[in-house]
């Protein structure tokens, strides 16, 4: 079981096909650096812990603070952990790039849904309304009756009634990946991911659909950028030596 990771919602846009249609996608910029792992001797499960973004200095919490410090990495802004399978496990300090998930992979996305506040039942729950003709007056839009005089007597539990709509977890099973661009990081999902855009979201592989295509494993790791080395400054060539002037030719100049 590989790691998720930590992505940032860029937003929508369409892709279009090889037969022209349009295909609506979301836009995921991956932002994932290992912190730490935990291991089964010494924690008692496998996990490795994620961070992404950055954030100042004066905004951490001592103990934060004192983690961060203690494994020498530098401080972030969400810290999520993985559930992973000793095989899997990532060594502290990897970034995992684009080039975790492949083309046609399926993936399940958690994130946090819009808030819209306080709803009605055909806005939260999808009901139809009452008529609006026949005697109903001032009832076209309400939920109607919740609790018999008889029986049950009461409101029964998990009854569908107007409340806070949205601005919860959500998890969207079974995206399908239909780009990725290494350079920038990015992966495309086919249809809607849930959240507001620049918002958290959290991509693994697909728990449902055990026989598929998936990334490398243990995981893709983003390829370092290393610098050029400096080039050597050019060395003056030191200045041709005087052809040496045979002893004879030296005595004769000498005798003139």
């Amino acid at each position: 079981m590989r790691t998720g990771v930590i992505a940032k919602k860029v937003g929508m846009m369409g892709l279009f096909q090889e037969n022209g249609d349009r295909l609506p996608v979301t836009v995921l910029e991956i932002d994932s650096t290992v912190i730490d792992t935990r291991t089964k001797e010494k924690d008692g499960y496998t996990a490795v812990q994620l961070g992404s973004g950055k954030i100042k200095e004066k905004n951490i919490a001592k103990p934060q603070k004192g983690h961060f410090a203690k494994l020498k990495q530098e401080p972030k802004k969400t810290l999520v952990e993985f559930r992973v399978s000793e095989d899997c496990l990532i060594p502290a300090g990897s970034v995992i790039g684009a080039n975790h998930f492949v083309v046609g992979q399926l993936v399940d996305v958690v994130g946090t849904s819009l808030g819209k506040g306080y709803a009605g039942v055909m806005k939260r729950y999808n009901f139809h309304g009452d008529n609006a003709t026949h005697g109903v007056s001032r009832t076209h839009r309400s939920g109607g009756s919740t609790g018999n005089r008889e029986w049950p007597g009461r409101v029964v539990k998990n009854t569908e009634m107007p409340g806070q709509l949205g601005n919860e977890r959500v998890t969207v099973q079974n995206l399908e990946v239909v780009a990725i661009d290494e350079g920038r990081n990015l992966i495309m999902v086919k249809g809607g991911v849930p959240g507001f855009d620049n918002a958290v979201v959290l991509v693994s592989d697909a728990k449902k659909r055990s026989k598929q295509a998936v990334g490398p494993v243990p995981a893709g790791l983003k390829a370092e950028i290393k610098a050029e080395p400096a080039k050597e400054a050019v060395k003056e060539e030191a200045a041709p030596k005087a052809e040496e002037v045979p002893a004879e030719v030296k005595a004769e100049e000498v005798k003139e």
